[in-house]
């Protein structure tokens, strides 16, 4: 094996997808490779692809075809692609892309340290996209700030929604050794990671195949008790197994982060049974009212022009919101998947259609989140502070702003702030998505 060669990182998705890439990372390392961010100066490049929908598609092919190009215009030896888009298209990526000298699937990354030894070796491509549902345990590299890093706590899923590829790509739900993750998160907090954001498809599934319900808050309170865990946030929690346990914790610990991340979807209960997805209208109210006598931050992802939805349903959807009022939200215009029930359902909704319910149900959801943001003025909040902007102001998160889904705190201090540092600001100006406060 060549010593001391440059491995570079473009990484494309979800927070799960980054965990992968920090893994891969990881193997990389402990073979001997030297992990760079700058990509033209990379020897060899890995391309961490997407494939939940069709823009995430593209842009991972767009990806693959930009480093590539350093092949000609920087030191690239190697082009190596995995991750989703990978473990689905494997056979196509590497018959139409010939740049590509080594292709693996996801949960593959073990292959990665003889796979490059072995295309400098014999200048032979290669290619691995075995059984989905190994999973891989390894040391990472984290790409992240140094005071935060993503948890994944389970792979896969099982909720097979109809618009979904997911299982398809990564197999059914697993969790993660209970073990392992408390090792990952001490040793995370002994190098100085402040919060730990735990992750899977859908975290509130985690020990449900050994159990009657989810033993999330106990992995949870595991986590929290260990020395350096300053903030504990948990994400992609599903309204029928989000109990009055989980909220309780979010409430009685100092440290585990006052919010709930319910991807629900739609409101409708014809769309969400045709959807297959787990629960129903009433999961979801109950869910928001548990939350609201809280005072827990809630945010959830909303898809419109799902096929047959009818102009009175999106309408109930709106409708909801009012009533909800969730602080942050994500929506997205249904986009058929191959091999998905959803994409062959009659009633496909035109695409002009599908916009226009998009920009209506934004300019709804902008409404709300500027009159939260406003609700929240004269509070004074613990905020880590992330660096500063453009423009030379501070920018920090308190427990209410998950990391890149969220707003941010625009802080005004005379005094010099470190990153990963955390102070007290008292909150004084909302916008829809940011708010400003002061240092005190």
């Amino acid at each position: 094996m060549e010593k001391m060669l440059k491995v570079g990182l473009d990484f494309f998705g979800c927070n799960k997808n980054l965990v992968d890439a920090e893994i891969a990372l990881g193997l990389m390392r402990d073979h001997g490779y030297v992990i760079t961010s700058d990509l033209p100066e990379a020897d060899i490049i890995i391309v961490n692809t997407c494939a939940f929908i069709n823009p995430a598609k593209t842009e991972s092919i767009d990806g693959i075809f930009e480093m590539a190009q350093y092949k000609q215009t920087g030191k690239c030896r190697l082009l190596v692609v995995t991750g989703c888009l990978a473990q689905r298209y494997a056979s196509a990526l590497m018959a139409d892309i010939p740049e590509i000298d080594i292709l693996l699937g996801v949960n593959q990354y073990d292959k990665l340290p003889e796979a490059v030894e072995h295309v400098l070796q014999t200048g032979e491509r290669y290619m691995s996209i075995k059984d989905p549902h190994v999973f891989f345990e390894h040391q990472r590299v984290l790409s992240t700030p140094d005071y935060s890093a993503y948890i994944r706590i389970g792979e896969g899923c099982s909720n097979h929604c109809t618009f979904c590829a997911i299982p398809l790509i990564r197999g059914n739900y697993r969790s993660r050794n209970e073990d392992a993750i408390l090792k990952e998160v001490r040793s995370f907090a002994e190098a100085g990671v402040k919060e730990h954001v735990l992750v899977a498809q859908d975290t509130t599934r985690y020990g449900t195949e050994t159990h009657a319900h989810s033993t999330l808050p106990s992995l949870m309170r595991k986590c929290a008790d260990i020395p350096g865990v300053e903030w504990l946030r948990v994400l992609y929690c599903y309204p029928d197994e989000t109990s009055e346990e989980l909220l309780d914790l979010m409430v009685e610990r100092d440290n585990v982060c006052r919010y709930l991340d319910l991807p629900i979807q739609h409101i409708n209960n014809d769309i969400l049974k045709r959807m297959h997805r787990r629960g129903d209208a009433s999961d979801i109210r109950r869910c928001v009212r548990l939350a609201r006598e809280r005072n827990i931050t809630l945010r959830t992802s909303i898809i419109v022009g799902f096929p047959g939805e009818t102009e009175e349903q999106f309408e109930e959807l709106l409708d909801f919101l009012g009533e909800a009022q969730f602080d942050r939200l994500g929506a997205f215009a249904y986009s058929p998947e191959e091999d998905t029930p959803a994409a062959r359902m009659p009633n496909q909704i035109d695409e002009d259609i599908k916009q226009e319910r998009l920009d209506r149900l934004m300019r709804r959801q902008a409404e709300i989140s500027l009159a939260r943001n406003r609700a929240r003025l004269g509070e004074t909040v613990k905020t880590l502070i992330l660096g500063k902007n453009q423009d030379g102001v501070y920018e920090g998160r308190s427990e209410r702003e998950a990391p890149e889904t969220d707003g941010v705190l625009l802080i005004d201090t005379d005094k010099e702030l470190q990153r990963g540092q955390f102070v007290s600001v008292r909150l004084t100006e909302a916008d829809y998505y940011d708010i400003r406060g002061v240092q005190v």
